[in-house]
């Protein structure tokens, strides 16, 4: 773990440059806005360790996959987030000499991530050898006001200097992917524009062709007084503005840097010239405080709903704010073409590609905290890749409309290419499933099957009735070879989570086409056609529902996670020497796959998911005999094992698991922070809080609230939408109080008690 970053609500506070740790600083200091985003890179030159990188939504690249033993079902390629057009860039040189402050000392050094406001912050000084000093302060944002704009402000003031500084603005698409897997350049230059006034450079990627031009427009002055450009230089892929001054004890240089960056998913490639000249001089006569302004009032938009305020306890406080601050950077909900990757767009690793993380952890976060919309894009996502979904599963064998959702995509295709994942790991067809259900039950949408949910169901209910074969020995439907939530066992037979979630997916399935049938008859035979649907169907779906093997242990009453599980030398997770941990890194791939120790929650995902299905006692025992074995080496790990234990009343393991959760890139628990934010298991920490410490749950179309504070919280408040209304719960300890903001008078239970609220 690390700990440089300051404790404070609202505020990510770096108060000394830590050289070692830079690469972490740039993921936590990220910025976004939906549509785009960037790492927390300096805007001048740096020539330390650094992953410089800005991404675009729906722009990737299919990088040529690498394997070393090729299979029958492999994708050709792995779908790639693209790191784009550095737009950020500011050269700035000091009587001729750049300044790079990792070989140029600095003092009172300090970058702040404003969470409140949406803003990045950095301010040090520097000692010139020919005297005095300089302060250098930088401020910037990605618009959540204009989606398209990114805006920069710098402030430089000289105390005893006398020389001459150099502020060089610039564009420059010469970029390229870390992650590149054979060090490709992605982008191809497309077209540059130049003026007087505007700069732009303009890329094209390889193979998928997605355009993105960025615009930029700079002034600077000098004690308030506006400066001309001295030089505007432009070459391939590059284009910079160069402002060169004299510059005296008691000056002030202030410099903004307008950006306009327009992706061909939303701009024509041959509109984006004359469309990012107008929306560029329209944020330069707006100026930066106006923008600033703008920008501020959309964040605090977003906080009025989605803030999550916990009183006695800073460091839970700042962690919970920063993992729905990112998310909001991440996603918007306003394109059903997008999706939300495990890094978000703050670094290249995972590809920026989406998988299961999304249905099983964030839609509850938007669910609650947002308009249904939001949360109801995500499943049209998925829906508008049901017909690859069925493509995939044919190049594996399956038929008659069965559909296999990838573990990795990016448009709907399997780019997945380790065969313990890409074939065995088809749990993630469950979780599509449980997202609707999930979304039906919260927002009582129903109308959403007959516009593709049902299409959806059935697709994987056929997979799952495929994918079992009936055990002569004994006499059930079984499922051989695949890989649960534990990535630590693979090509195991009858893994219990995904044999449960299967039998589930089928009933679901079952039940649904009935009361479509029923409700809405013309869409049933619309959609009975559509997807060619068979009756006869219905009975092989019945047998192997009521058919379904389940391994357990009579003796200690308990599922086992697959039928081999016993047969492990069973040990706790503490016994393990501190020295070999991480076992992810320390141990051989088959000394791990040997041992009895869980990356995540495995059968405890399936007790979360199906709460209603078992009593407390049947949880507790589960929990206690596979916590201790879980080595939480999976960010999605902590936050359902904080769920269940705050179900059962362990606070200590609660707390535990929220704090690891919610600080995990603040901290950097697993050491790999520095390669990206873990996007997708923030929204965890969110789920802690309110299904875990606040206990919310929805059965029969009714909210229940059953909550328990962790003992060093005196107080939790938040806001939750749901069916069409705003509730405010205040929850400390002498009780917790429920008040509706807007919609309809609703009926509640809370600890079992109704309320009208």
């Amino acid at each position: 773990m690390k700990n440089y970053i300051k404790y404070h609500p609202w505020q990510i506070i770096e108060e000394e440059f830590h050289h070692d740790f830079h690469l972490i600083s740039e993921s936590i200091f990220s910025l976004g806005n939906g549509r785009m985003g960037t790492r927390g890179n300096f805007e001048e030159d740096y020539s330390g360790e650094t992953l410089r990188g800005s991404y675009f939504a729906g722009v990737y690249y299919p990088d040529l996959t690498r394997v070393g033993w090729w299979k029958n079902g492999y994708p050709e390629y792995f779908a790639k987030v693209l790191n784009g057009v550095n737009w950020i860039g500011v050269r700035i040189l000091i009587d001729e000499v750049p300044l790079d402050i990792a070989i140029t000392p600095v003092t009172n050094f300090q970058r702040v991530l404003d969470m409140e406001n949406g803003l990045l912050l950095r301010s040090f000084e520097i000692s010139p050898p020919s005297g005095g000093e300089l302060i250098f302060q930088f401020e910037r944002f990605c618009s959540m006001a204009d989606p398209d704009a990114g805006v920069i402000h710098i402030r430089v003031k000289s105390e005893g200097f006398f020389g001459k500084v150099t502020l060089e603005p610039f564009l420059d698409f010469d970029v390229h992917n870390k992650d590149a897997n054979y060090g490709d350049q992605f982008w191809i230059s497309r077209d540059e524009y130049q003026d007087k006034y505007i700069s732009m450079v303009s890329s094209v990627t390889k193979k998928t062709g997605f355009t993105v031009s960025s615009l930029m427009r700079t002034n600077l002055y000098k004690n308030e007084v506006l400066t001309d450009i001295a030089t505007s230089a432009h070459e391939s892929m590059k284009t910079s503005h160069l402002y060169s001054l004299d510059v005296k004890s008691g000056d002030e240089l202030v410099l903004n840097k307008f950006v306009i960056n327009l992706s061909s998913l939303y701009v024509p490639a041959e509109e984006q010239l004359d469309a990012g000249k107008k929306k560029v001089e329209t944020l330069y006569n707006n100026g930066y405080h106006a923008l600033k302004t703008a920008h501020i009032t959309a964040w605090k938009k977003i906080w009025d709903g989605a803030d999550v305020r916990i009183k006695g306890d800073i460091s839970a406080q700042q962690g919970i704010r920063f993992n729905i601050f990112q998310l909001w950077q991440t996603y918007t909900g306003e394109d059903d073409r997008l999706n939300i990757g495990p890094k978000g767009f703050t670094g290249e690793k995972y590809g920026g590609s989406t998988y299961w993380d999304t249905e099983a952890y964030c839609v509850p976060f938007y669910l609650s905290s947002s308009e249904a919309k939001v949360a109801r894009n995500l499943l049209v996502y998925r829906y508008l890749h049901l017909p690859k979904a069925i493509k995939n599963a044919a190049k594996l064998g399956f038929k008659d409309g069965a559909a296999l959702y990838p573990m990795v995509t990016i448009n709907g295709e399997e780019c997945h290419n380790e065969w313990e994942i890409t074939f065995e790991e088809i749990h993630r067809n469950g979780a599509i499933i449980y997202a609707i259900y999930d979304y039906v039950r919260y927002t009582g949408d129903m109308h959403y099957m007959v516009e593709g949910g049902l299409e959806v169901i059935i697709g994987v209910a056929r997979f799952w009735a495929q994918r079992v074969n009936y055990s002569e020995a004994k006499k059930a439907w079984v499922m051989l070879g695949v890989t649960g939530p534990n990535e630590y066992e693979n090509n195991v037979n009858n893994n219990w989570y995904t044999n449960y979630l299967a039998r589930w997916c089928i009933l679901y399935a079952t039940e649904q086409i009935s009361w479509v049938k029923e409700q809405y008859p013309t869409q049933w035979d619309k959609i009975k056609s559509t997807v060619h649907f068979d009756e006869a169907e219905l009975t092989h779906w019945d047998d192997v529902a009521k058919n379904m093997f389940f391994p357990k242990d009579d003796a200690r009453q308990l599922f086992l996670q697959q039928d081999g599980f016993l047969d492990k030398e069973l040990m706790h997770a503490d016994q393990l020497p501190a020295a070999e941990r991480p076992i992810n890194q320390k141990w051989s791939w088959d000394r791990i796959l040997r041992s009895c120790f869980i990356k995540q929650a495995d059968v405890l995902q399936g007790m979360y998911f199906f709460e209603d299905h078992f009593d407390l006692d049947t949880l507790r025992r589960h929990f206690d005999f596979y916590e201790p074995m879980t080595v939480h080496e999976s960010s999605l790990s902590p936050c359902v094992h904080a769920i269940l234990a705050s179900r059962l009343g362990k606070m200590d393991k609660a707390y535990e698991m929220y704090l690891r959760t919610a600080r995990l890139d603040l901290d950097d628990y697993n050491n790999d922070t520095e390669d990206g934010l873990h996007i997708t298991s923030m929204a965890g920490s969110w789920m802690s809080v309110v299904r875990g410490f606040a206990g919310m749950t929805v059965k029969d179309g009714m909210l229940i609230l059953a909550p328990v504070l962790p003992p060093t919280w005196t107080g939790l408040q938040f806001n939750i939408r749901f069916r069409e209304r705003v509730l405010l719960v205040d929850i400390t300890a002498k009780g917790c109080e429920v008040t509706r903001k807007s919609g309809d008078p609703l009926f509640i239970l809370v600890h079992k008690e109704g309320r009208q609220v």
